[in-house]
């Protein structure tokens, strides 16, 4: 197979990974579909995941890491101008990434075993949520709680309808409401 250059064939699984799983759903996900999609040999994904639980978990964390960075939850300045500012054009640069994760929460609800992981997954998120209120003076969990799920509806909906616009007034929204409270 040979597209894949020397060392980077556990990036290209990962990439590959969240690829499937957008367009096929999770049942799409096996070793063949996954290593086709990367070009290499479908050995390679045993190789570097040992089981497709790993692969599924390893995908994940991977997604969140990259959006939670991507979406810029946090920020050197005061206050809540930046909160969320790179959140649309992560959604728009890689929406696959985005719905492999709603994807593998719709499959947690069939698929008892994999709610661990997504709470670990969906616990990144709403401790950078955290971090970020309360560097603004805002540590209260109930409410990076509320800020986690309304961010998390924003993303859905970009990734389902693809409207940038909308978003962006929402998280403008949001922003103005957190300097608002803040200051309360």
């Amino acid at each position: 197979m040979g597209g894949v250059a020397y060392g980077s064939g556990r990036q290209a699984l990962l990439d590959a990974a969240v690829r499937v799983v957008s367009a096929q759903g999770l049942r799409g996900l096996t070793y063949r579909s996954v290593a086709a999609e990367a070009g290499v040999s479908h050995g390679s994904v045993r190789y570097h995941f040992g089981d497709w639980a790993t692969l599924v978990e390893e995908a994940l964390v991977y997604c969140a890491s990259r959006s939670v960075e991507g979406a810029e939850l946090s920020s050197d300045e005061p206050g809540f101008e930046q909160f969320a500012s790179g959140l649309v054009s992560l959604v728009s640069a890689d929406p696959d990434a985005q719905a492999f994760q709603y994807e593998l929460t719709l499959e947690a609800r069939r698929r008892p075993e994999l709610r661990p992981v997504m709470e670990r997954v969906n616990d990144i998120y709403r401790d950078a949520v955290h971090r970020e209120l309360a560097r603004n003076g805002l540590d209260d969990r109930a409410l990076a709680e509320l800020v986690f799920v309304t961010i998390d509806g924003l993303v859905f909906h970009q990734t389902a309808f693809g409207d940038d616009a909308r978003t962006e007034r929402a998280v403008a929204t949001l922003r103005s409401l957190l300097a608002s409270y803040a200051k309360h």
